[in-house]
């Protein structure tokens, strides 16, 4: 572990509660990362780009937003 892999709080293995907007996010509980709602894959917040605010979900990567959006819009 180096000094980039933790941070002053003492949050460095926490998992964030956050609270997903339009176009913005807010912590709710301080950590470094969140769990993609598709791969189940930690996302660094500095790294958090795709989210869900309706669903609540973050996304690690457009692939995995594009998986979730074809679940819930099934072609016919």
């Amino acid at each position: 572990m180096n000094a980039h892999d933790r941070d002053l709080t003492g949050k460095a293995n926490e998992l964030a509660t956050v609270h997903y907007g339009d176009g913005e996010i807010a912590i709710l509980r301080p950590g470094r990362f969140v769990l993609c709602a598709v791969s189940g894959k930690r996302i660094p917040l500095e790294a958090l780009r795709y989210w869900n605010p309706t669903l609540q979900e973050a996304y690690a990567g457009p692939a995995e937003a594009l998986e979730r959006w074809l679940e819930l819009n099934p072609r016919t």
